[in-house]
């Protein structure tokens, strides 16, 4: 069984979300997603719409994704690798050759997926803005 694992906050669900993941379960056989705690989010300076639970919630929901963990510092990659047995992890391009990842391809394959052109989650939350403004 190839195991895949990613990373990320996924707030406010959306199409490129729903492409990266189903891309990413393409990859093997079984499906993690390390989902960032509100806690997290705070370290790194985001602010989520729905809190973990909710977006845990969410993801769980959809059929590609296997299994969902908690996400707490930028440390816990090495031992979720070894806890989990992961083949892979896979990220967005937007990552690729950052030192959050790279140095992750001494314990597994490391891969990044083109994001989708034209979404993201700050596009859609400056977009409800301007649309709650006008």
């Amino acid at each position: 069984m190839r195991r895949i694992l990613t990373y990320g906050t996924y707030d406010l669900l959306h199409n490129g979300h729903i492409r990266l993941l189903k891309r990413a379960k393409a990859r093997g056989d079984y499906l993690i997603v390390a989902l960032s705690t509100d806690e997290f989010n705070k370290i790194k300076g985001k602010k989520s719409y729905y809190g973990y639970e909710k977006r845990k919630e969410m993801l769980e929901a959809l059929r590609f994704v296997d299994l969902v963990i908690p996400e707490n510092s930028w440390e816990q990659k090495v031992d979720d690798i070894k806890k989990y047995e992961v083949d892979e992890v896979v990220m967005g391009s937007d990552w690729k050759d950052s030192d959050k990842f790279e140095y992750l391809k001494e314990y597994c394959d490391v891969v990044y997926l083109d994001r989708t052109e034209g979404i993201s989650t700050t596009k859609v939350k400056n977009d409800l803005s301007k649309k709650v403004m006008s």
